[in-house]
């Protein structure tokens, strides 16, 4: 088969090399497998993990052994299509499904390959040698992970994809919410997606909970009928959701959660707690007959988020706040690891 894009021998990436060493350097790129296509990277939004390898060399559980490229949320265009035939043919516009689920050697649901033991994540160091990310001018990635964008959703619009399929997974584990009064605990990116999220699924009354007012500012322009500060603990026990989605990632905001919920309500755990006991009131979840509920990632949900952002439906444009050129990649995560200024960065890998 013959070829009318030619792969360059290196290009720029982020690279994480341990905690507090983050660099823009080029690195080789390999020929890809015949499974595998060339996306030309667009854009990448930088996640929570991202930042915590950069500023502690793991992210939960996964150590950093070795300098890794970061990056899971990416869409770009396919440069070189397959050679075995499979997938989006070149010059397709794609977002890019991260996981590899994998069999692993526990029993898990079929329909929830999100939670198979062996599966791996682009820009993942839970396993040795380390999974590398896509932060990268050009990344070969297999065709089963790319999703065809519609003709109407733009490459930079479409750079929250990932991230809005994990809120929407988890408005999912929450079950029906039309009609349903919600508490969104913590207000960061993926807080104010499953703002966005809820709003669209009908969720009758929206309260948003977080510490700084910038992420309370995106969370009512998505979609919160009212916002409240985090220490507020009277007001937040004064919500009493049906439903409530913590996406902090902290014991403070998994309290605040347990207290804002109704009597008989599901507390949603979305937001990645750190490793170890958590002491959090429990014996309120007790008494309150409360359902606290997982969310990991997320399965087919991003087919469903792209036509939702295609279609005008899901509205996110609030969330993205910052963007910068890859060259200024070290800039950018230090605008993203500041919750009080910013709600999700993007690199721009054209720029």
């Amino acid at each position: 088969m013959t070829h009318t894009f030619e792969l360059p021998a290196s290009a720029p990436a982020v690279v994480a090399h341990g905690k507090d060493d983050l660099r823009i350097e080029d690195v080789a790129l390999q020929q890809p497998a015949p499974g595998e296509a060339v996306v030309e990277i667009a854009y990448g939004g930088i996640c929570g993990s991202d930042l915590h390898y950069w500023l502690h060399g793991a992210a939960g559980e996964s150590l950093l052994l070795e300098p890794m490229v970061l990056g899971h949320e990416v869409v770009g265009v396919v440069a070189r299509a397959a050679d075995d035939g499979t997938g989006p043919a070149a010059g397709t516009p794609v977002a890019v499904h991260p996981a590899t689920p994998g069999p692993g050697a526990a029993r898990y649901p079929a329909d929830r390959p999100n939670l198979s033991p062996g599966c791996t994540y682009l820009g993942s160091a839970a396993r040795h040698p380390h999974t590398d990310g896509a932060f990268l001018r050009y990344a070969n990635l297999p065709g089963r992970m790319l999703r065809t964008l519609p003709a109407q959703l733009s490459l930079r619009r479409a750079a929250i994809v990932e991230p809005a399929s994990v809120a929407w997974h988890a408005v999912s584990r929450a079950g029906d919410v039309r009609g349903k009064r919600a508490l969104v605990v913590g207000a960061g990116p993926i807080g104010t997606l499953a703002v966005a999220v809820l709003k669209r699924a009908g969720a009758a009354h929206i309260t948003a909970v977080d510490m700084f007012d910038k992420p309370l500012e995106i969370a009512a322009a998505v979609g919160a009928d009212a916002v409240l500060k985090g220490d507020d603990a009277a007001a937040i026990a004064a919500v009493e959701a049906d439903v409530v989605i913590e996406s902090s990632g902290n014991r403070f905001g998994l309290a605040s959660a347990i207290n804002g919920a109704v009597r008989g309500g599901r507390v949603v755990m979305v937001g990645l707690l750190p490793s170890g006991p958590q002491p959090v009131p429990v014996s309120l979840a007790i008494t309150r007959e409360l359902e606290l509920v997982g969310s990991f990632r997320f399965n087919g949900e991003i087919d469903e988020v792209i036509a939702a952002l295609a279609d005008g439906s899901l509205y996110t444009d609030p969330v993205v706040t910052h963007e910068f050129p890859v060259s200024q990649a070290l800039a950018a995560f230090a605008v993203a690891r500041d919750a009080a200024v910013s709600g999700k960065v993007l690199l721009d890998f054209g720029a």
